[in-house]
């Protein structure tokens, strides 16, 4: 069905307002002024339909008014951002600097930023198109980084959202986001690059990409993998992207969108996913320090995605120089640990303060780049029954061995994940060298119902803020 031409209307002329409020760096003394209140339809309501706006209402709207306000060459790569508020209002700011950053001016040629403000309390969208509209007005100028935000109308009716809600299934709305991304995103670009609002990206990964791309022209393919982690880092052709709108907008109240791709992969004939490595993308993990405390908050979960890294304390028998120390291993940001010339049997042991019931350890050594100074034989060991002061663990099980220096492993038996004290990453073989134990990230089960009840603390020591030695002195 056809939109109507009063609501067509009113949705462009809120697109015009929402580009020009961007580009224009609207200033404060300004903000209550009501025509940029009407960014994108003239009140907040969820409810005026039922079921999502067709795509191609979308198409013929968002390719028109791209002819008309964005007169501008067609880029190599087009990188998608559906973001919606999070507590941490600074994620999406640091992944659009680590996005530019990591890229040359000559990259940045070839690379068009695009992002959907899926906001739906309008004074939140304005404060934070002013916010980017201000870091990055060059950018924006240059036509290298386009905000855009979807009618109210195009979602399904607040009854459906509570009813989602009810059963715990939020991911109708993320779907009709990235529908309305997508089907934005057809005409920018070659192709098209799927990211999130907490991303740190890898240096020069355009360059990267690209080669990969190359090295792929004799191999047809629908989707390329440079993350491992849910909708981070997939890459499309641009010429799929209608196609893939229309898929979402058909299922959206089926699956999350992380289970959707494979299937839209495998029906257009590419059975089996193609991972690249090495990764390029990395969720940016966001938490709060308090000063006087030394204690780190994490901030709410976003998504499965987030570890938990319940509060515990680090030992290792492995060199420690007076920069990168153990425990920054264990943090939630781009921290590493840093040593050097290994022996067959040291380890990096986390020691949890309470046990905790896992469900997934992922291990990261090595740049992220090229993977230099990863561990090349290596395991990882769950640890049981605490003893001794400081504890340590008496008995341990294998989980998993690393492969190219990573390890990202669910915990399928409940048993082995049950009442866990200790994680312990042991290195099975000599090492020359240069060596970066870059993540321990740990999944809790039901850790929602152990956040109220704990924080994130960082134990000091006369040494430092972790313990150096087989074990803990006394």
């Amino acid at each position: 069905m056809r939109c109507p031409v009063r609501r067509c209307f009113i949705t462009s002329v809120g697109i015009g307002f929402l580009w020009l409020f961007i580009t224009l760096k609207v200033p404060e003394e300004i903000e209550d002024d009501q025509n940029v209140m009407a960014i994108k339809g003239q009140e907040d309501n969820y409810d005026k339909r039922k079921d999502p706006r067709p795509l191609e209402d979308w198409q013929n709207l968002t390719f028109e008014y791209f002819k008309a306000i964005q007169q501008r060459r067609k880029t190599w790569l087009t990188v998608g951002i559906s973001s919606v508020p999070q507590p941490d209002q600074r994620s999406l700011l640091y992944t659009l600097v680590s996005l530019f950053r990591a890229s040359s001016k000559i990259e940045q040629k070839r690379l068009t930023v695009l992002v959907h403000l899926a906001h739906s309390d309008l004074t939140r969208l304005r404060e934070t198109v002013l916010h980017i509209s201000t870091l990055f007005s060059p950018q924006i100028l240059a036509g290298q980084l386009l905000l855009i935000h979807a009618p109210p109308d195009a979602y399904p009716s607040m009854d459906d959202m509570r009813k989602e809600a009810h059963h715990g299934e939020f991911y109708s709305k993320q779907n009709i986001d990235h529908a309305f991304l997508m089907s934005f995103a057809t005409r920018l670009s070659e192709y098209f690059l799927l990211l999130e609002d907490n991303v740190f990206s890898a240096p020069n990964f355009i360059t990267h990409i690209h080669w990969k791309v190359n090295t792929m022209r004799s191999n047809p393919w629908v989707l390329l993998e440079f993350s491992n982690m849910g909708i981070l880092g997939k890459l499309f052709h641009s010429k799929d992207l209608p196609l893939l709108a229309h898929f979402l907008l058909l299922f959206y109240k089926e699956k999350p969108l992380d289970r959707l791709i494979p299937h839209f992969r495998t029906l257009l004939a590419q059975k089996n996913p193609i991972i690249c490595r090495p990764f390029l993308f990395y969720h940016r993990f966001s938490y709060h320090i308090s000063n006087d405390t030394q204690k780190a908050t994490p901030v709410q979960k976003k998504n499965p995605y987030v570890p938990d890294n319940p509060p515990g304390a680090i030992f290792t028998d492995m060199k420690v120089f007076d920069v990168h120390f153990p425990w920054e291993a264990y943090t939630l940001d781009e921290s590493f640990f840093w040593t050097h010339n290994v022996s067959a049997g040291n380890h990096l042991t986390v020691i949890l303060n309470h046990p905790a019931n896992l469900s997934k350890v992922q291990v990261l050594t090595g740049t992220i780049v090229d993977g230099k100074y990863a561990l090349k034989k290596g395991q990882v060991e769950l640890g049981y029954d605490p003893e001794g002061m400081p504890q340590y663990c008496t008995s341990f099980t294998l989980l998993g061995h690393l492969f190219e220096g990573q390890m990202n492993q669910e915990v399928f038996l409940k048993r082995m994940g049950h009442n866990v004290s200790c994680v312990r990453l042991v290195v099975k073989a000599d090492q020359v060298g240069g060596l970066i134990i870059r993540h321990i990230y740990l999944w809790e089960q039901n850790a929602k119902d152990m956040e109220a009840a704990r924080s994130w603390r960082v134990t000091s020591t006369s040494q430092g803020a972790f313990y150096v030695g087989p074990w803990a002195p006394g």
